[in-house]
């Protein structure tokens, strides 16, 4: 067992998947950078640039979009997994700012050669389909992300492998192009052009080349050494392809299965799910948000909290919501709870939590598929008294208000999991282990 620095001992890391409880935005790149410490590989599973990862670390601002948040711990290997889909152009753009900022990385990163490729007609697509849902909208974040899932499953997607081989990239961009321009132009959109996508992405491919490797092989040879590794994942449960609010979801896999299949880490080598949650309630898009509340989102926002780390927009906001959680743990197996952004209620005289629906006469314990009964659900309330006090400063279990305390209990205990972690602020030193 190790220990962190100012904390009591936590737990081996052995091989973790963790995962956001919620819509995402949980705080997981926080939680992830601190368990990082006792991981020897970082390995992002699936998601693209859609997906932000925000970590302090001494005042300094890191923001993550596809490069792990290992990269900012020293002798940690990074891998971007299989599932995860590429914009070249932008994640050369992360590596050069990480650089700038002093973040070393060489043979620390390593692309899956079977990723698939983000391009600028999967960005115009995504644009021209949400434009034309009017009051409809997803909410998407217009990077290109759920057309590029869309290639991957028709099988017409190109992938790393194609882009660091130069000739056939040249013919199938050129293809691929063509079939894309003619779909624009049925939107009135303007055609791109092939010379200028292909001058920049063969660019990047060639700087990608020296990182790019069969990373599924590289995992088994990192496990059969017995390194420890730990699954991070982006977005959350609700946004999930097949267990979220669909429609109002993302284009992947975002639950604990989907570590497995974008990774190649086959399931019974997974010792432990953590699962992240804050301490309300958050998302950003359309969609149903059952405990959405304008006055704690004023309050959140008036204190500059709730923007997102991608988008900039600000984010939804409402009491947390133990019906969701509880379906969160259940479909992913989580047997560890992180609990984020416990400071964000701390002026607060009363804190609400949901623990039930209800919908036309019928009582609800668990989140109905039917987002249409889902948004019209009136939340069943409990309420517990807040505790008035700032817990920034806490970096132990008994020094958090007592009040605060009884909360993150009784959370846990309608989440049914443990309780392991509660976050009192960005930075990795606000950071409580039970």
């Amino acid at each position: 067992m190790k220990s962190h620095a100012g904390c009591q001992p936590f737990y081996n890391m052995a091989n973790t998947i963790l995962v956001g409880a919620q819509w995402g935005d949980e705080g997981k790149g926080k939680i992830i950078d601190v368990l990082t410490e006792d991981a020897d590989v970082v390995v992002r599973s699936q998601g693209g640039n859609n997906a932000g990862h925000t970590v302090f670390i001494k005042g300094q601002k890191y923001v993550l979009h596809l490069v792990p948040s290992g990269i900012l711990r020293k002798n940690k290997v990074c891998v971007i997994g299989n599932g995860v889909v590429v914009d070249p152009v932008s994640l050369v753009g992360e590596i050069e700012g990480l650089r700038k900022l002093g973040v070393e990385i060489g043979e620390n990163l390593f692309l899956s050669e079977t990723a698939h490729l983000v391009l600028p007609y999967h960005r115009e697509l995504d644009a021209q389909r949400e434009a034309v849902k009017g009051d409809n909208k997803i909410g998407t974040t217009k990077r290109g992300i759920g057309p590029a899932y869309g290639d991957k499953v028709a099988r017409t997607g190109l992938r790393v492998i194609d882009l660091i081989q130069p000739e056939r990239f040249k013919e199938r961009l050129q293809q691929k192009i063509k079939e894309n321009n003619e779909i624009l132009k049925a939107f009135g959109a303007k055609p791109l052009s092939f010379k200028k996508v292909h001058e920049e992405y063969r660019a990047a491919g060639d700087y990608l080349k020296p990182f790019v490797a069969n990373t599924v092989t590289l995992l088994y040879k990192a496990m059969s050494r017995g390194d420890s590794i730990l699954l991070e994942g982006a977005q959350g449960t609700f946004l999930d392809i097949d267990h979220g609010t669909y429609p109002y979801v993302t284009s992947s896999n975002t639950t604990a299965g989907g570590a497995c299949t974008g990774s190649g880490i086959p399931p019974h080598r997974v010792d432990s799910v953590m699962g992240v949650m804050k301490a309300y309630t958050t998302r950003v898009g359309g969609g149903p948000l059952p405990t959405e509340n304008a006055v704690i989102a004023d309050m959140l926002h008036g204190m500059g909290r709730e923007f997102g780390a991608t988008t900039g927009r600000a984010r939804r906001c409402g009491w947390f919501d133990s019906v969701a959680t509880r379906h969160a743990c259940m479909v992913n197996g989580i047997d560890d709870l992180a609990v984020t952004n416990l400071d964000g209620l701390d002026t607060l005289e009363q804190v609400r939590v949901c623990i039930g629906y209800r919908h036309e006469g019928a009582t609800y314990d668990y989140i109905p598929n039917d987002v249409a009964i889902l948004a019209a659900c009136e939340p069943v309330y409990a309420e517990f008294p807040g505790w008035k006090t700032p817990t920034d400063k806490a970096r132990k279990w008994k020094e958090l208000p007592v009040k605060a305390r009884s909360y993150l209990k009784a959370i846990a205990e309608l989440t049914g999991a443990n309780l392991a972690i509660a976050s009192v602020g960005p930075g990795r030193e606000q950071t409580i282990f039970l």
